[in-house]
């Protein structure tokens, strides 16, 4: 399994980066997992046809805005139906923005939360608390990928990111926040502990904050390699 980072910003990209989003790669099957701000062009100088299926984590934008560009990619190139695996949410979301063609001419939808297989993998999506609904999603094949898309604590956090060869969790930080429905970095680094994963990767930075800090905020609760994602960046599940 092989993992290239496309986004790594919350809320909105910081110069030079792109909103959350991450392509995965198994047996020549290619999974993109969320399509935030600025995420397509990078997915499709990598992919230059583009995915063969989509995971979409919640409506936001900073999560699901570079669908939208997709679909007309996939519309007026006359390509072949997509599969899209999402919570209701995201179409209702875009389809504002196409309001004349439905975006289901172009995608075949499976709602999220729920269980799917997906070319090589087993796609699980699990409810997590946020302020929509979320889908946190684990992908099992040679190994096991999990990624909470955004989150608040929860129990479900902990199964899962169960033994998971890498677990991706939302590291907001956001100053000020009081939701409970946001992670911070010291809370990621305590849930990849208690999933027992053996390696964490940090996404979802708010603007501007620093991510070594980030980074030195988790490795007090996790013991195992931690990673910031940076966009580009090639990881190699195995």
């Amino acid at each position: 399994m092989r993992l290239t980072v496309l986004g790594s910003c919350g809320a909105y990209p910081e110069p030079g980066r792109a909103c959350s989003g991450f392509a995965v790669e198994e047996s020549g099957y290619r999974v993109v997992l969320d399509l935030g701000y600025g995420t397509l062009p990078r997915l499709l100088e990598l992919w230059p046809t583009g995915p063969d299926a989509v995971v979409i984590t919640h409506e936001h934008p900073d999560h699901c805005a570079d669908l939208h560009g997709l679909f007309r990619l996939r519309h007026y190139g006359r390509h072949p139906r997509l599969p899209l695996y999402c919570p209701p949410g995201v179409l209702d979301r875009l389809q504002g923005l196409e309001p004349d063609v439905s975006l289901r001419e172009v995608f075949d939808v499976f709602a999220l939360p729920g269980s799917w297989d997906v070319g090589p993998f087993k796609l699980t999506g699990v409810g997590l608390p946020h302020f929509v609904e979320n889908a946190g999603v684990r992908l099992e094949s040679s190994r096991v990928l999990a990624y909470t898309g955004d989150t608040g604590p929860s129990p479900a956090l902990a199964s899962l990111g169960r033994d998971a060869d890498l677990f991706i969790v939302e590291a907001t930080d956001r100053p000020g926040d009081t939701s409970g429905l946001l992670m911070t970095s010291a809370a990621a680094g305590s849930w990849a502990r208690q999933a027992g994963a053996r390696r964490l990767m940090l996404t979802h930075f708010w603007p501007g904050n620093d991510r070594f800090v980030a980074v030195a905020a988790a490795r007090a609760a996790f013991s195992g390699e931690i990673f910031a994602a940076s966009e580009g960046d090639v990881y190699a599940l195995g």
